[in-house]
């Protein structure tokens, strides 16, 4: 008799274990989703602030399509694609807005001061965004490649969560934080 209960007390901890670790898989997968709203929002506002300074006519022309065509590629990009396509975003602002005299044009356009404000916040939020996504990512890999989870499919039909690589380096005058912008 005493087997019987040492045998179902062992089976009721394996039962609450499993249960928590599907709970835990659970909000780890609901915290990536969180996490991809945010950097999309991010990656979106600053493909528009960047589509709005091409399209002002403040650049010259080539430096304009250059930032409005890798602006409007990233806001138009299939998620396939999408890296790619926010790093060309990315690499398109370092060429376009890397010196101080061009950010100073951008400056001296009338409503320039608060475009070029919200492309600074921008540019400095999708790494952080970035960072905090690939984060739960990174712990919610962890916790599925644990034995117990694989054998007792624990994570479900939920898809394997993918990591979001890009470049994400800002321009040296938007990004350093002790110049003003």
């Amino acid at each position: 008799m005493t087997t019987f209960i040492w045998i179902a007390a062992v089976v009721v901890l394996i039962g609450i274990y499993l249960s928590w670790t599907a709970g835990r898989l659970d909000r780890l997968h609901a915290r990536i989703d969180a996490a991809r709203a945010a950097l999309d929002a991010q990656l979106l506002r600053r493909a528009s602030v960047a589509q709005e300074i091409g399209t002002s006519g403040v650049l010259d022309p080539a430096a304009s399509i250059v930032l409005y065509q890798a602006a409007h590629t990233a806001r138009q990009a299939p998620e396939d694609g999408r890296e790619v396509a926010e790093s060309e975003l990315t690499q398109a602002l370092r060429a376009t807005l890397g010196e101080r005299e061009q950010v100073d044009a951008v400056r001296a356009a009338p409503g320039g001061e608060q475009t070029l404000a919200e492309l600074t916040a921008a540019v400095r939020r999708v790494p952080m965004a970035r960072r905090f996504h690939n984060d739960a990512v990174r712990a919610a890999r962890a916790v599925r490649r644990h034995r117990l989870v694989r054998y007792f499919r624990l994570a479900g039909h939920a898809p394997f969560p993918l990591a979001f690589e890009m470049d994400d380096e800002p321009p040296a005058v938007l990004g350093d934080p002790h110049t003003p912008a």
